[in-house]
């Protein structure tokens, strides 16, 4: 009899601590992940507003900070120092810093731009006419700019003379007016950027002759999310769960961008609704929504194309030819493949 209570008397009371166990185990923290986007908050990156605003952070198990960001080249730099564990920028700055870099261990989880926003524009009613017309002509672009930085392995792919470019070093904030003024003859930048910009100060769409990169050889990637090798061994399911959600919200503005305007306008309230849906039409139709994309659907990655990419970067910078394609993304921490589709 004694046994027999004994035994019961245990059984109950580790019930009893199972159940005392339960709560604590419900109401352990989510895994934090500090996001930091490529610059103020704007069409091309309210995906992540989406993720945060509607729960799809929460939805995959992870608490996410979602900070704006100072340009795409100082999201490797944050990366890097451990001030964030997430990044949303463009991919090919950050293969200049991995290949600067190799110990740091940076790592692109996901490329959500099929192909590159970098182009040249200049005015339809002036003397360029194609890549090979900027010979000679002044090109105004910030000395930091993407577009002005990969101008030598467009202008390889192209067919034109680099050297014969006379570049003008301007601020961005006057790298448009000059070309509406006439003061350059062509610009480089994002297409979501700068064709905008001229839009909205007096050079419509319509009057501009934009020369994507893609369109003429240099078919790099675009936007990615990117982290550590480090963070992602020590948290593998914290950047599962946030490339879920991030993809997730990002497949949703693909289908339909109306929403995430109006969480954009929630969350920034000097938010030009109109303007920023323009930028998102311009992103969707050239960089993002591609025939390979509708065939295979979000970050369907062609390992090739990419080694393209970065051999063009390394040569950009006079850097050695170091980097491999699956040292720069892995599509490990992907959702299933049926969750990234963009349908027909």
């Amino acid at each position: 009899m004694i046994r027999a209570f004994t035994t019961t008397r245990r059984g109950a009371l580790a019930a009893g601590a199972a159940l005392l166990a339960r709560p604590a185990l419900a109401q352990a923290p989510a895994p934090r992940v500090r996001m930091v986007l490529d610059w103020a908050f704007q069409s091309p990156n309210a995906f992540a507003l989406v993720a945060r605003e509607k729960g799809y952070f929460r939805d995959a198990g992870v608490d996410a900070v979602v900070d704006r960001g100072q340009g795409s080249g100082a999201v490797p730099v944050a990366l890097a120092g451990g001030t964030y564990d997430l990044g949303y920028a463009d991919l090919n700055p950050a293969i200049r810093f991995m290949a600067e870099n190799p110990d740091r261990g940076l790592l692109a989880v996901a490329v959500l731009h099929d192909r590159s926003p970098l182009c040249a524009i200049a005015r339809a009613d002036g003397p360029v006419r194609a890549p090979k017309d900027l010979e000679g002509r002044r090109v105004a672009a910030p000395e930091f700019d993407g577009g002005r930085q990969l101008f030598p392995a467009f202008a390889r792919a192209a067919g034109l003379d680099a050297g014969r470019v006379n570049w003008v070093s301007v601020n961005p904030a006057l790298r448009e007016p000059m070309l509406v003024r006439r003061e350059a003859d062509a610009v480089t930048g994002f297409v979501t950027t700068s064709a905008i910009a001229l839009d909205g100060i007096g050079l419509p769409v319509a009057q501009q002759r934009i020369m994507m990169y893609y369109e003429h050889g240099l078919n790099l990637y675009g936007g990615a999310l990117l982290t550590t090798r480090a963070f992602a061994e020590r948290n593998p399911q914290a950047v599962r769960g946030a490339v879920a959600a991030l993809m997730r919200a990002f497949r949703e503005q693909v289908r339909d961008g109306g929403e995430a305007m109006q969480i954009l306008r929630r969350v920034e309230p000097l938010t030009d609704v109109a303007l920023e849906t323009r930028r998102h039409e311009m992103n969707m139709q050239r960089v993002v929504v591609t025939d390979h994309v509708r065939a295979n659907g979000l970050s369907s990655v062609d390992m090739a194309r990419l080694q393209d990419g970065i051999r063009a970067v390394e040569s950009s910078f006079g850097l050695p030819e170091r980097l491999r394609a699956d040292q720069v993304y892995t599509p490990d921490f992907l959702p299933p493949r049926a969750e990234l589709s963009i349908g027909g």
